[in-house]
């Protein structure tokens, strides 16, 4: 007999069979594996996923817009990404020393900011997330403008299971 667990999560639990949730690394999102026996050991995984998840993304929208500048124009300004993301500049070389610290960029200073091969890796497969996120939803009839805006958002918080299923749908 399946017992519910009292969460705003509709989770079935098997009686005997509790194990704590764990979180596997996705492309653009963790996928949840298990469940909890507690409604709160398991809200308090979903919610530290989705904080893990909100820090992965200024990196990945920091490393796309350097991206998109480099093949734009060939090199990226600091006042580039200070207009892309509306923050000042002392934000911007802040962001820039963390993503330096975690290898993503090769130089914080502007004009000579480079990807390394991790950093150009992380803007590619964000921006194939975008893109086919933003496919999805013009698919299902959400304007242009805003499927761009809403896959910005999304792109960063769904598992890859939910990223094939929906490349998948469209596929077929």
């Amino acid at each position: 007999m399946r017992q519910r667990v009292p969460t705003a999560f509709p989770l079935l639990i098997l009686p005997g069979a509790f194990q704590l949730a764990s979180l596997v690394r996705g492309d653009g999102g963790d996928t949840l594996r298990g469940v909890t026996a507690d409604g709160q050991t398991h809200k308090a995984t979903v919610h530290q996923r989705v904080r893990r998840q909100h820090a992965a993304e200024l990196a990945q929208d920091y490393v796309e817009a350097i991206q998109h500048h480099l093949n734009s124009g060939g090199e990226v300004k600091v006042r580039d990404l200070q207009d892309d993301f509306g923050v000042s500049h002392v934000t911007v070389i802040r962001t820039l020393q963390r993503l330096k610290d975690q290898d993503l960029v090769t130089d914080t200073r502007s004009r000579q900011i480079q990807l390394t091969e991790e950093g150009k890796t992380l803007a590619r497969e964000a921006a194939e997330r975008h893109r086919l996120l933003r496919r999805f939803f013009i698919h299902l009839g959400v304007s242009e403008e805003q499927a761009d805006a809403d896959a910005e958002g999304a792109e960063h918080h769904l598992s890859r299971e939910t990223l094939r299923a929906i490349e998948k749908f469209l596929d077929d």
